[in-house]
């Protein structure tokens, strides 16, 4: 799985570090608690973790305990605990960093991006999206239709890009308007919206009127793919 896991109990700094990680191209999922996180480890996999140490059922240390047992998951402790005991004990376990509070979104990225390098994970988040006759190459942002190259303006790559990461699934409109909102400076809204939907379906779709790859589904959103 390439999606990297976010356990923090408060909701306001895990929704600016889900919309961090999400605009740099990471899918995320998140848990505000011990149990429900725990519950996740032991299921799924993820590409990266970054675990709060102060949950309000259990302690952070523990999962990185868990998660080291299980695997090689790489780990980044979130914290207000800026001691050296408590960053000694989260390395000891296991953490490949340890990033205190208040923090900037920036370095968070900088942090994760260097950690899956060291890890060589990186290129996992890059690999190539195939749907249909469209491939979708994201480390380069070039996208190719019957291998023939396409021409996409910034919103309407971040647009197919939202929609092929998360292919199979609804997304509302809201999640997907989060998603693009101010890429290259430009607005977007509701309304824009339907046009950039349009837009992209004249350009990937064999017949735009009937489209196979952008599907609307009514009253929920759009997915891509089935």
């Amino acid at each position: 799985m390439n999606d990297i896991l976010i356990v923090e109990d408060d909701k306001t700094i895990a929704m600016g570090i889900e919309y961090a990680l999400t605009r740099e191209g990471f899918p995320t999922q998140v848990c505000y608690d011990f149990h429900s996180a725990k519950e996740k480890i032991l299921n799924g996999s993820f590409l990266l973790i970054i675990l709060d140490v102060n949950l309000p059922d259990g302690n952070g240390f523990e999962l990185c305990k868990l998660i080291r047992k299980l695997g090689d998951t790489p780990v980044i402790f979130l914290t207000v605990n800026d001691d050296e005991v408590n960053i000694v004990m989260g390395l000891d376990l296991g953490a490949d960093d340890y990033i205190t509070k208040p923090f900037r979104l920036r370095e968070l990225i900088s942090r994760v991006n260097s950690v899956l390098r060291r890890y060589g994970r990186q290129s996992e988040v890059n690999k190539e999206i195939m749907i249909g006759n469209i491939r979708i190459n994201p480390a380069e942002a070039k996208v190719y239709k019957n291998n023939q190259p396409i021409i996409l303006t910034a919103l309407e790559y971040k647009l197919l890009l939202t929609l092929t990461r998360s292919k199979g699934q609804v997304l509302s409109r809201q999640q997907i308007l989060e998603e693009i909102w101010d890429v290259g400076g430009d607005f977007v809204n509701d309304n824009t919206l339907t046009v950039y939907i349009k837009r992209l379906r004249e350009k990937i779709e064999d017949d735009p009127r009937k489209p196979k790859l952008i599907l609307t589904v009514r009253g929920l959103g759009y997915k891509a793919g089935d």
